[in-house]
């Protein structure tokens, strides 16, 4: 929820850079039902049904990545979708590596005012003796901040990758100005 409280933050500076968000309706997406259908199943994973069998909320959290991987590189010749892919295989490394599940620092967890669940799934959780731990959610928006959550390399790339393809796309003032014609199939 974090990561989509953070998206709109971010297409709200589109204007306040002298972007226009209609350029958007410019753009051919492809495939964008896949991650749509992957951002569902990670709510209905997390939120609706945490309990069940792990086995299979962890390979269903592994296939989400999966379907949103491919949107990305269906995606390609939007500018910076790229460093979206980058920051998402990057959780999906961590996450593969550790069973299906994003391994959290402790102290970003406690920070964030989160628990470790340990006995129902979670996207992420803290996980003893972490493969690839630095890839993990080691940050933390603080407890009592609104999206208080952890965070990653990853997260923060997608995020980034996010707010450049949009100024860019948008024509904003950060980037240039001008929307590239290279967006249009």
């Amino acid at each position: 929820m974090t990561l989509a409280l953070a998206f709109i933050v971010l297409v709200l500076t589109v204007p306040l850079a002298g972007g226009r968000l209609s350029r958007l309706e410019e753009v051919r997406f492809r495939s964008v039902w896949l991650a749509a259908l992957a951002f569902a199943l990670q709510v209905l994973l997390v939120t609706v049904i945490p309990e069940g069998d792990t086995t299979v909320h962890r390979v269903a959290h592994l296939a989400t990545y999966v379907l949103a991987g491919i949107c990305v590189v269906r995606n390609l010749h939007i500018p910076f979708a790229w460093l979206v892919g980058l920051g998402g295989f990057l959780n999906f490394l961590a996450i593969a590596a550790n069973g299906g599940v994003m391994p959290a620092r402790r102290g970003a967890l406690e920070a964030a005012g989160l628990d470790v669940r340990g006995s129902e799934f979670a996207n992420s959780d803290y996980v003893e003796n972490a493969n690839l731990a630095f890839l993990g959610d080691v940050w933390a928006i603080p407890d009592g901040w609104p999206g208080a959550n952890v965070f990653s390399i990853g997260d923060a790339l997608m995020l980034l990758g996010a707010f450049l393809a949009l100024h860019a796309l948008c024509g904003s003032r950060l980037l240039g100005g001008v929307a590239p014609k290279a967006h249009l199939d």
